[in-house]
């Protein structure tokens, strides 16, 4: 039942984007743009669009709320599964990552950090 509304909803997403830029603009949009001529500049083209947009953003408006009451009214466990969670890796200060250890080469001795700091004189 969900994946149909989310269907409907899309499609009726699209159609309205469509009678929009159908639409006769002044600042120029898809057809028109705002001269006198254009494909959809008779008054009865204009009314029809005027009452498609409405009446599909009524129903884009209307079957949003559905799908949200339905989101919010499902059957779905309250819980969290955590069967996949992982263990979050060690945090430096100021939640930045741990420095990792450099990889040794082969045949070196690993690097001992160095505590000490160079002071310029």
């Amino acid at each position: 039942m969900m994946t149909f509304l989310l269907v409907v909803h899309g499609l009726l997403a699209l159609a309205l984007v469509g009678v929009i830029l159908l639409q006769k603009s002044e600042g120029g949009g898809l057809v028109g743009g705002g001269s006198g001529g254009g494909l959809v500049s008779a008054r009865g083209a204009a009314d029809l669009l005027t009452r498609s947009t409405a009446i599909l953003a009524t129903l884009f408006i209307v079957s949003s709320l559905g799908l949200a009451w339905l989101a919010g009214h499902s059957n779905r466990p309250k819980t969290i599964d955590t069967t996949l969670a992982r263990e979050a890796p060690p945090v430096g200060p100021l939640g930045a990552p741990a420095p990792a250890a450099p990889p040794a080469l082969p045949g070196l001795a690993p690097a001992q950090p160095d505590d000490s700091v160079p002071v310029a004189n």
